[in-house]
């Protein structure tokens, strides 16, 4: 029963990556960027839909569609990191902000990005 209980708190303590994220199609140049404070769960989610044709973006999905999920790639940008002030849980204008950082970083690089 002690054992149930550490892990519940174990669990309940830790803290998933979060940070910006693209998808990609491999043989162009347009992507979909998105910050998450779950990267991972946020991926899995995203790839979910767009498998099964409910991705909110329609162009990206349409593109997914025609394309084919295995020509494209999910690949994580950059992790935000957690501060070191335990009191601090809400990290939404961070993650705007560093996704913005990487809209331009990717636009000036040539990049087209699916509204």
């Amino acid at each position: 029963m002690d054992r149930k209980k550490e892990l519940k708190e174990k669990y309940r303590l830790m803290k998933p990556d979060m940070g910006v994220f693209m998808i990609c199609l491999g043989s162009g140049n347009r992507c979909y960027i998105e910050a998450a404070k779950d990267l991972k769960s946020k991926m899995n989610r995203a790839r979910f839909q767009l498998d099964f044709g409910s991705f909110p973006n329609k162009e990206l999905q349409k593109d997914w569609k025609e394309q084919g999920g295995e020509n494209f790639n999910l690949k994580i940008l950059e992790k935000l990191e957690y501060d070191k002030d335990e009191s601090r849980t809400d990290y939404s204008e961070d993650l705007e902000i560093l996704k913005m950082i990487w809209d331009q970083k990717l636009l000036k690089e040539g990049m087209e990005l699916y509204k």
